[in-house]
């Protein structure tokens, strides 16, 4: 049984510093607080070490005018089972995978209205495409769900339809040696299988695909269908350790893919058909794995954050025939490894193994700021969702999930007048 929780106080970050509020319930209040934290700079951090070959100028005018943060936490969640692996939204849905199970909230008014996926194994990435709902799972399969009607019930229930790659394509591609890739010594699989857990899912609705990244080092496109025959095109051997994340830019097709080997690699498809996708570039700057990646609205510039307590911003090279990136900015606060990212109404949103969410802001004029810290989680924040609220341009709702099982929902108010 889900729990909820409203409160709003002036003391609120100190009350939570060492565990958690009562959950006996309170009126929520109007009051919010102003975070004091100090802004985290490009130039203060060891950026200059990051530095990339290219010499691009930073124009960026210092000191800066640093934009004014509100923030308060205004309920939590929590599951039955423990350990937030993911979260995921749709529309006013929001979906929070445990390591047993899939939990589906309302937003509006934080009920549980469906609980699906028992038995499946462990959720590692949630997304959609149209009508259907996409699972990445430990077991190395995805799944796909649909929402019907019970009538019985009346209410609408999670149903799974198909799991990938089907046992259609599967059977298909069987009885032929060349379609077989050794995994290990004695193990060969499929090429349209992952060897190793589903780390990662994206999907490009404009060209009807999607995008799997796995622990067996491999990334994999597939083709989408109204009428659930979803098949794999084609395999990569992308990195040479897992990879932990992939992320596609629509506005240009490039396809990011984030790795245990520390690379970010870009892909995109080709245009002489003889490789469907080709690697564009690899971006190699961080010192440990990479673990998250986000893309700013307009596609332009990348985030990634590692295992070295680092985010870095990624912008392309202007005016240049081959695919270049740099790092203009690195954003250093966290004192353990970023695990999620988030972008959304201008601000990246960051979650840490320091069992800390920070809100950041980046923008040419100022560089990049550490906005404040969202505190209060007990183990390292795993997952991160923000949505932008309909009536306030400067709001933001933010859903933290955490390996303590419980769910935070914070509201973010930002007012910047230095863009």
């Amino acid at each position: 049984m889900e729990v909820f929780q409203s409160w709003l106080s002036d003391s609120y970050n100190n009350s939570i510093l060492s565990k958690s509020p009562s959950l006996s319930s309170s009126p929520a209040t109007s009051t919010s607080q102003e975070t004091h934290s100090t802004p985290t700079l490009c130039e203060d951090t060891s950026f200059d070490i990051l530095e990339s070959d290219y010499n691009h100028n930073n124009n960026y005018e210092y000191p800066i005018q640093k934009p004014s943060l509100s923030h308060f936490c205004i309920g939590f969640l929590k599951t039955l089972t423990p350990q937030i692996c993911c979260l995921a939204v749709q529309n006013t849905t929001l979906y929070a995978a445990t390591i047993k199970e899939i939990n589906v909230f309302d937003m509006t008014t934080f009920s549980l209205v469906d609980r699906f996926g028992s038995g499946s194994g462990m959720v590692k990435s949630i997304t959609f495409s149209g009508k259907n709902i996409f699972t990445a799972h430990q077991d190395g399969r995805i799944r796909v769900w649909q929402i019907v009607i019970k009538k019985s019930l009346n209410k609408h229930k999670h149903q799974l339809i198909s799991t990938l790659p089907t046992f259609k394509d599967r059977l298909s591609k069987c009885l032929l040696a060349k379609n077989y890739v050794q995994i290990r010594r004695h193990k060969q699989k499929l090429w349209i299988e992952h060897a190793d857990a589903v780390s990662g899912l994206a999907v490009n609705n404009d060209v009807g695909l999607m995008y799997s990244v796995s622990w067996d080092k491999s990334f994999k496109i597939w083709k989408l269908s109204s009428d659930y025959n979803i098949h794999c095109l084609e395999s990569i051997k992308a990195h040479s350790d897992a990879v932990n994340a992939v992320i596609v830019n629509p506005v240009d097709t490039t396809i990011y893919t984030g790795s245990a080997d520390g690379h970010i690699k870009a892909w995109r498809s080709s245009s002489d058909n003889r490789k469907m996708h080709k690697l564009l570039a690899t971006l190699a700057k961080h010192d440990s794995s990479v673990n998250a990646l986000a893309l700013s609205k307009d596609g332009s510039v990348l985030f990634s954050g590692g295992g070295d307590e680092l985010i870095l911003v990624w912008e392309k090279v202007a005016n240049e025939k081959d695919y270049e990136m740099y790092v203009s900015c690195c954003l250093k606060g966290h004192k353990g490894a970023i695990l999620c990212l988030a972008h959304v109404n201008g601000v990246l949103i960051s979650g840490s193994s320091d069992r800390t969410v920070r809100i950041w802001k980046y923008g040419k004029r100022f560089g990049g700021a550490c906005l404040g810290v969202l505190e209060g989680h007990c183990k390292p924040v795993k997952s991160l969702v923000a949505v932008c609220d309909g009536d306030l341009d400067d709001s933001t709702s933010v859903f933290s999930g955490s390996l303590d099982g419980e769910i935070r929902a914070w509201k973010v108010l930002i007012s910047d007048d230095s863009d």
